[in-house]
């Protein structure tokens, strides 16, 4: 009997479906009452009020906090596509103003070329851009991109910025050595513009280095040079065209022998940054190089 019992609960079974349509009945009836006599249900309504009220706005509270997330998880990722499309842009403006300044600068030397050029219009020139030196830091010798094809030639003055650089020692077919003032193997000639006393410009790398001069010998002591007055190349030289200004004299002191005088001499050419010169095509007459 046991068994059969046991056997007869476990044949029993049980549709949901059916308690699903038995609460929407429920559900039904209690509006209607509800609505049909709301004095009699407005207890009934106070206590669910209570007890939704809290669960609703915990409720509300969580789905706040969610959608908070959501939007502030949109919000980083809309930055950090806006913040990648910044950075491109940087890089790009980075690029262009590198562009800009690079060809502000080769303007400007251009421009002093041009200036250069206008200044001695009695000499012809060819511009030459350098394309490689012995250092890096000064220009004391270095090669231009022009050589014997355009006609330059051993001997030709060279020169940049205010004025002069130096002379073409060597030359190939498409390139030439420059030598500059400097070099301590370089003497020029040299007098003043307002004095028209010479002197001999002696190059220095050590005291350019040091101090950004180069020396001035054989100062006649009768000579009436001051300092700043303009040095530029002499009239008795065998290798530089007369007039093209070398620098500034300074510092004129009579010398150990008491027989001439020395000075020190600031270039009119910024030696350690040099892009493009001007070779003057012209050689001194009865040049003899060695």
């Amino acid at each position: 009997m046991k068994r059969r019992r046991r056997r007869r609960r476990s044949d029993f079974e049980f549709n949901p479906k059916y308690l699903w349509i038995f609460c929407i009945i429920l559900c039904v009836v209690l509006m209607f009452v509800s609505y049909r006599f709301p004095e009699r249900f407005s207890g009934v309504k106070t206590f669910a009020g209570n007890v939704m009220a809290p669960m609703q706005r915990g409720i509300n509270s969580v789905g706040r906090g969610i959608s908070d997330k959501l939007e502030a998880f949109r919000s980083v990722k809309a930055l950090r596509a806006e913040n990648e499309e910044l950075k491109e842009r940087i890089e790009v403006l980075i690029a262009t103003n590198q562009s800009l300044t690079q060809d502000k600068y080769e303007l400007d030397g251009l421009r002093r070329l041009y200036e250069l050029d206008a200044k001695y219009m009695d000499y012809d020139k060819v511009a030459a851009r350098v394309i490689a030196s012995d250092t890096n830091n000064w220009f004391y010798s270095f090669i231009v991109d022009k050589g014997s094809e355009d006609g330059i030639k051993v001997g030709m003055n060279v020169m940049a910025g205010n004025g002069l650089v130096g002379i073409v020692s060597e030359t190939g077919k498409n390139w030439s050595r420059i030598r500059s003032i400097i070099d301590d193997n370089c003497n020029v000639s040299g007098m003043s513009i307002e004095t028209q006393d010479t002197c001999i410009v002696s190059g220095d790398l050590k005291l350019m280095k040091e101090q950004g001069v180069i020396r001035v010998e054989m100062i006649s002591m009768d000579a009436s040079f001051q300092d700043d007055y303009e040095i530029v190349t002499s009239h008795i030289s065998d290798k530089y065209l007369q007039g093209i200004l070398i620098g500034y004299i300074q510092d004129i002191k009579v010398d150990s022998s008491n027989m001439t005088k020395t000075a020190y001499l600031i270039p009119a050419v910024d030696f350690e940054r040099l892009d493009e010169v001007l070779i003057v095509t012209e050689l001194k007459e009865a040049y003899d190089f060695k």
